[in-house]
């Protein structure tokens, strides 16, 4: 699981986020204030965090603040800003900080949850060698992104972009549920009815190519998304 440290001085915000993120199969610690929270960062160096989302606006340490601390320790780690604040200087500052992404109060969980995934796609699912991965290996198959194959020992299937990105993200959240609306927003550009329908017939491709893996399955999650499930043997 994702080690997430949350820094949320609003009581019921900072449940609620953490309860979400817990849903999602996060590990989640919430602290309270600034200065709790980067007691708990450098508490866990052996085992250190793989995501910061910090509130700015925090008693006895404020999210500026806190970060910079952080980014003295680690100078890699992913952090989400979080504010009731609009105003452009405060985003300038806080990227200059050496944050990742920002959100501005008041936002959905879905939202966050999208900023949270694209941020760990770029910084965590990276080979020894600091490249993005590019090939997955799923059952009897080899998927290969860049060149648009899923191959077995009997045949290789080209994919087209759309089927690529598509199954991209379903290797990425391999028995965990992958959102419709991240792959539509992700893909698409848009999560409306029309890509939907799109997305549902790419699906059914996909279903049809990997059919010959009886271990492999693309399961529908009622009212949420997809999930490519790998049986064990």
């Amino acid at each position: 699981m994702i080690k997430v440290l949350l820094a949320e001085d609003d009581h019921n915000l900072g449940e609620i986020l953490k309860e979400y993120l817990d849903l999602k199969e996060y590990d989640v610690t919430l602290c309270r204030d600034g200065k709790e929270a980067l007691d708990t960062f450098i508490a866990h160096k052996d085992h250190p965090f793989e995501l910061c989302i910090f509130d700015v606006m925090m008693p006895i340490m404020d999210g500026f603040t806190l970060a910079k601390e952080v980014r003295s320790q680690n100078k890699s780690v992913p952090i989400i800003f979080l504010t009731a604040r609009s105003m452009k200087e405060d985003k300038i500052k806080g990227l200059e900080i050496g944050a990742d992404d920002y959100l501005t109060k008041p936002f959905s969980m879905e939202e966050l949850l999208l900023r949270v995934k694209a941020i760990l796609r770029r910084t965590t699912n990276v080979t020894s060698g600091g490249a993005p991965l590019r090939k997955f290996q799923i059952g009897s198959f080899l998927f290969d992104y860049d060149a648009q194959a899923l191959k077995d020992e009997k045949e290789e299937q080209h994919l087209t972009s759309k089927e690529s990105e598509l199954l991209r993200m379903l290797c990425e959240n391999k028995n965990q549920t992958l959102e419709r609306s991240e792959a539509l927003t992700e893909i698409w550009g848009d999560d409306n009815y029309f890509n939907a329908r799109s997305m549902d017939v790419y699906i059914t491709k996909l279903r049809k190519y990997l059919r010959s893996d009886e271990r492999l399955r693309i399961v529908n999650v009622h009212g949420t998304g997809f999930k490519l499930v790998e049986l064990d043997d």
